[in-house]
């Protein structure tokens, strides 16, 4: 796992793991031709590098766009999706397909979203693409209390995967 942090350069992601930027499309996206929310021109798309250890997760979080999560290298990694309507799924990204671990999946724009390296998993090596593309502007970080009571149904993941 530290190969993978100084061979790819990633750094601390303020929602938990390590990310490395590794593509942002020069061509924009203006304001005005995008969905409401956004606050100003995006990238078409974005790309990322995001590697979790065990231990640690990605806390509860949504962007204001789709995001497609594909797994790379290591062991599976869990991707909890608290839907519009409250309802909870729980993604297995990993590389054993005949037991129902998938290779990618996209996260909705604006589903509050986190995710922790499977019981058995010794760190997850996965990359996010975004469309539009992702910007800091558009990333919201869980307050647990209000995220319960928006659903609380899901009072104990939230409270587990919050910061």
């Amino acid at each position: 796992m530290q190969q993978l942090i100084r061979q790819y350069n990633l750094q601390a992601h303020p929602e938990g793991g390590w990310y490395k930027e590794t593509y942002k499309s020069k061509e924009l996206i203006p304001s005005n031709a995008l969905p409401q929310g956004f606050s100003g021109d995006r990238a078409f798309s974005t790309a990322i590098y995001f590697l979790l250890e065990a231990g640690n997760f990605s806390a509860f979080h949504r962007i204001k766009s789709d995001e497609c999560w594909h797994f790379y290298s290591g062991d599976p990694l869990l991707v909890f999706i608290i839907q519009q309507d409250g309802k909870l799924d729980i993604i297995k990204l990993g590389s054993d397909f005949t037991n129902g671990e998938l290779f990618q999946f996209v996260v909705p724009a604006n589903c509050w979203f986190a995710s922790l390296p499977a019981p058995e998993s010794r760190f997850s090596f996965v990359g996010c693409t975004v469309a539009p593309g992702f910007d800091f502007a558009d990333f919201e970080l869980a307050d647990a209390n209000a995220l319960v009571k928006m659903y609380p149904a899901q009072a104990g993941i939230i409270q587990e995967l919050c910061r």
